[in-house]
């Protein structure tokens, strides 16, 4: 959801006093880090995931207002969109049976938002684009009633000064214009946090854009939009184009974006990303706080105005101490509770490799090629070919059945994580290989059996969700 805010109309003199008071917080981040002063705290794990609400017809119910007022849950919040909600789970140590705990945690949790569900008359379902949204369904009056929403609103638009293109080419081709940032909403997705040692947090941010190929061919969920067949994780290219904003003094067509994969590797320090958004993003939302430096209001509260699909963040620890996380922001929400715990094992187990070796000053991909493979995966799915270490080009689906699962069960077994948990989770991603069906190729599937069947196909995507089969087993 992002922090909330006060204001939604600035004046010159607040962007200006914002941009010095982010100046100084990130100077002080930056004597934190030199002093080594952040916390080097074992890994901690935790996630987000974006639902949606549903009515009878499958169609999007702007009804978030009344399901969280009935719901009352502390890790519930609203999204962009009033037919959206985010939930949250309490952060855990990444050893012995977390992902268990996680599993356990996380079905509670969905059962009881179900269970508040539906008295209203609502569904909730997880899916990465919901396939029965329509363009006419993202207009303002849909969108969620906080200042921030608004206030990124007329910011990004001020910013671009024209209307938001959205021109995505895949199995099919969509080209519209839309005029305010509600196409945002479409893009669900379930984000993992991994809190990680100051020490090593420029390797796990490292790790983690190297995985990101893996992670969206994997969890890809989303290749429908208005009824266009287009991309297997359409999410990427919708997202990047429905904030876009660019970088240098706010030109809409800047070499850095508000949405990207970001512009490189971490190389010292992970304080370079933040001494980029400092130096290369315009403020657009210049909120005025009293707190003391050492909270970081200003810099978390731009940080969260940059959306690279893996962000680096500051909290803090329990007793006050900073420290750093890594939100890895690639996978689509869904398609079941189960498939996205195991795509969390997968990918907390591949980044923890990943990470040790590039510390050992091994696992050499450079950033472009890394960069590649992203795009590719997120166009193409399991069946795109990425070149990876020592210049291979291959299958991404027999990289990680050959590769990347061997190294995510080796980086869980160095974290501590239970055999059983090892095994059963990532089960859960070989079966998916082996039968060649990520949530977006259940979809495909079903849509070639039955053209146009939007809503049918949701229908049957909600009545198996759940019943929380996983998705590798399901049928059409």
């Amino acid at each position: 959801m992002g922090q909330e805010i006060h204001g939604s109309a600035y004046r010159a003199a607040d962007f200006q006093r914002f941009q010095q008071r982010l100046r100084d917080e990130t100077e002080l981040l930056g004597e934190l880090i030199k002093n080594r002063a952040c916390s080097e705290a074992d890994p901690v794990a935790g996630f987000e995931i974006e639902a949606w609400l549903l009515d009878e017809q499958m169609r999007p119910a702007p009804m978030n207002q009344a399901y969280l007022h009935s719901f009352e849950h502390p890790l519930a919040g609203p999204e962009l969109a009033k037919f959206n909600i985010e939930l949250n789970t309490p952060p855990l140590p990444l050893s012995g049976d977390a992902f268990s705990r996680m599993h356990s945690d996380l079905q509670n949790t969905w059962q009881q938002a179900e269970q508040h569900a539906r008295p209203l008359g609502l569904n909730l379902l997880t899916i990465g684009t919901l396939p029965t949204l329509q363009q006419s369904d993202l207009h303002l009056g849909n969108m969620s009633d906080m200042n921030r929403y608004r206030a990124l609103n007329e910011q990004i638009l001020k910013n671009r000064g024209k209307p938001i293109l959205l021109d995505i080419c895949g199995h099919e081709h969509l080209k519209i214009q839309h005029h305010d940032v509600m196409l945002e909403a479409a893009t669900t997705s379930f984000q993992l946090h991994i809190q990680c040692p100051l020490s090593i947090a420029h390797h796990v941010y490292n790790a983690s854009i190297i995985a990101s190929a893996a992670m969206v061919a994997v969890c890809a969920n989303a290749p429908f939009l208005f009824g266009k067949d287009l991309w297997a994780e359409t999410r990427i290219p919708l997202f990047e184009q429905a904030i876009a904003t660019g970088g240098y003094a706010g030109a809409a067509d800047g070499p850095l974006h508000r949405v990207s994969f970001g512009s490189g590797f971490a190389r010292q320090s992970i304080l370079e990303c933040f001494v980029e958004n400092l130096q290369h993003f315009p403020v657009l939302l210049p909120e005025h706080f009293d707190d003391a430096p050492e909270s970081f209001q200003y810099l978390r509260l731009h940080n969260g105005t940059i959306w690279r699909w893996n962000r680096p963040l500051v909290g803090f620890d329990a007793d006050g101490t900073p420290h750093i996380r890594v939100e890895h922001r690639t996978p689509a929400a869904g398609p079941t509770v189960l498939d996205m715990i195991a795509n969390a094992a997968f990918y907390y187990g591949l980044v923890k490799n990943l990470a040790d070796e590039r510390q050992a000053g091994r696992a050499d991909l450079t950033f472009a090629q890394a960069k590649d493979n992203f795009y590719q995966a997120a166009r193409h799915g399991l069946d795109s070919h990425v070149v990876w270490f020592g210049e291979r080009r291959q299958r991404l689906a027999v990289l990680i059945e050959q590769e990347l699962l061997p190294r995510a069960a080796a980086g869980l077994q160095a974290l501590g994580i239970a055999a059983a948990d090892r095994a059963d989770y990532l089960n859960i991603i070989r079966q998916r290989l082996a039968s060649q069906q990520t949530g977006s190729q259940w979809q495909r599937r079903f849509i070639r059996e039955n053209p146009g069947e939007f809503v049918g196909m949701t229908k049957a995507y909600l009545q198996r969700q759940r019943g929380e089969e996983v998705v590798a087993k399901w049928g059409i």
